[in-house]
């Protein structure tokens, strides 16, 4: 499936009978207090482009309007559940209260295989917490964060230690810095602290950049053996969320192409540290890591470009660009072959489930580029990504990178430290020349690019950023989707609406959705979602048809 917009999706996004997106988001305004209404409006877009065929401008990483409750996430969430989290053999320490620790424990079902490494570490089960009390947050914390580093050290002995500030350590005053440098020296091993606080920038985005300050600063860089492989990359933005990674490995292993490092799904410090020496970065949440691409690129001479690896089409394209880059027929070949192989299983799962998924709405509104990568996986079943936005985006999200030069830094944005990255003297090695880079641009292989989610959307669809519950419930009662996508916040709320609701942060309980299995995978988990017959169930029978009436004594 090449073709990303399809006339059918145009012909019913445009019939007659069709509810007008303009008059929905009028609603939802009239709704707001004017104030609100002015700050919303700009950040609720009819997907239209103006006489110059450019996309309206949408309004993105400004902070929440305090009262509305919204999708997003914290700071310290973007930092520490995110980012780094999914690594296996760093020991991620929570300074802060445990209300805050509990998150520790990874709630979004990230995977790992431990026996790729040879000492085997995995302290992803476990909960690290300086669970700091009242008298911690009179008295400072710092003498406690010393022993839970001293203690985490003399159980496990890992090879790294990483702390992060919760937003109590933030508004005491507590130096995790100094605190994680003077145990470093003292036991010998890499220790660094995240100034993370919750509070710090308007979402989650803001603790991305901060993770890939500190992976940069601390880890990448450290191990230059060069490994064996003909093709060497790095898989950047791929959380490994239900095996996902581990059916992208599969496929790029079947194809001959080498995974030096995951950013950072089914990672370790080993891989981060050798990162360096890769050929090639490849971006599948670009939200979430796009500052390490860019500055290993700077550092390093890594050239990254943007990739879908969700989706039997995007997956097939991501593969072709890949191979196109290198140049290299051996390679072209191997990976049409592995294309052959692999659809045809694809093609007669999307025939099996079209015939009742055609034309029925999707929604999507999940973190990072989920929102943007399912909606080709919807189309392949014939059903239409009609609304979409983003928790935690950028303008660069939505309408391309090509928005970058106007953007203003404003005061959340300075919070995050922006590193001075200089060419490495010793390892700094352009991977392809100025030449090289021109004629491939000639063959429409853009790198450092990213064109955004609403270059894939049709005119006539909605996009929100920062999507409020009210707006949520409004979508629903309008247009009654099929399905919406979303995250464990809404879930139960959106179920009550008899709506089927597919968390795409976490997956429930299903996965891999990555790769060709992973999109056979989604396809019969939609079909099941939205042919059950519990969704008719919902309302209680004395709902459906009262038998029973009543009235007042003195009526």
């Amino acid at each position: 499936m090449e073709t990303l917009i399809n006339e059918f999706e145009k012909n019913i996004l445009n019939a007659d009978d069709f509810i007008k997106p303009e008059k929905v988001k009028e609603e939802i305004l009239s709704r707001y207090p004017p104030k609100v209404a002015r700050k919303k409006s700009k950040q609720i877009v009819v997907n239209r482009k103006d006489a110059e065929n450019k996309h309206l401008e949408i309004q993105a990483n400004v902070r929440t309007i305090p009262g509305i409750i919204s999708q997003r996430g914290c700071c310290y969430a973007g930092c520490k559940g995110v980012v780094m989290g999914p690594t296996r053999d760093i020991i991620n320490l929570t300074h802060g209260p445990i209300g805050c620790g509990f998150y520790s424990w990874l709630t979004r079902r990230n995977q790992t295989d431990p026996s790729t490494t040879p000492d085997g570490d995995n302290y992803m089960p476990y909960c690290f917490s300086t669970d700091m009390q009242e008298r911690e947050i009179i008295f400072g914390g710092e003498k406690k964060l010393k022993e839970a580093i001293q203690e985490a050290y003399d159980i496990f002995k890992p090879k790294m230690i990483s702390v992060f500030s919760t937003c109590p350590v933030g508004l005491i005053g507590d130096d995790v810095h100094a605190v994680t440098k003077e145990m470093e020296e003292k036991l010998g091993i890499t220790i660094f602290g995240f100034s993370c606080e919750g509070y710090k920038g308007v979402s989650q985005s803001a603790g991305h950049h901060v993770a890939n300050n500190g992976l940069f600063k601390h880890i990448i860089g450290q191990d230059n053996t060069v490994k064996e492989g003909d093709y060497k990359v790095n898989l950047l933005g791929e959380y490994n969320i239900g095996g996902d990674a581990f059916e992208i490995e599969r496929i790029l292993t079947k194809c001959g192409i080498t995974i030096i490092s995951t950013f950072s799904g089914n990672s370790s410090v080993d891989f981060f540290a050798n990162s360096h020496t890769a050929d090639l970065n490849l971006i599948m949440c670009y939200r979430s890591i796009n500052y390490v691409a860019e500055m290993m690129e700077k550092k390093y001479g890594i050239p990254w470009f943007k990739i879908n690896f969700l989706s039997a089409g995007g997956m097939s394209r991501s593969l072709r660009k890949i191979a196109q880059y290198y140049g290299d027929q051996k390679l072209i070949d191997r990976v049409e072959e592995v294309i052959a192989e692999e659809m045809p299983p694809v093609i007669e799962a999307q025939n099996e489930v079209r015939p009742r998924l055609e034309g029925k709405l999707a929604m999507m509104f999940v973190g990072g580029s989920r929102a943007h990568h399912y909606q080709e996986m919807f189309r392949e079943m014939g059903m239409i990504p009609f609304s979409a936005g983003y928790e935690f985006a950028h303008r660069d999200d939505y309408e391309g990178r090509q928005v970058l030069p106007n953007l203003k830094v404003d005061a959340d944005s300075r919070n995050i430290e922006e590193l001075l990255v200089e060419k490495d003297p010793e390892r700094y090695n352009p991977r392809i020349s100025e030449k090289e880079l021109e004629e491939m641009e000639k063959n429409g292989i853009k790198l450092k690019d990213y064109a955004g989610m609403m270059d894939e959307m049709p005119d006539g669809t909605i996009v929100i950023d920062d999507i409020s519950q009210f707006e949520t419930e409004t979508l629903i009662n309008t247009y009654r989707p099929a399905v919406f996508c979303a995250g464990i916040k809404e879930k139960y709320t959106i179920q009550k609406f008899g709506i089927p609701m597919k968390q795409l942060h976490s997956y429930d309980t299903g996965g891999p959705y990555a790769g060709y299995r992973g999109a056979i995978n989604f396809y019969h988990e939609i079909d099941r979602m939205v042919s059950s017959k519990v969704w008719e169930h919902l309302q209680a029978p004395w709902e459906k048809s009262p038998e029973l009436a009543a009235k007042y004594a003195f009526e």
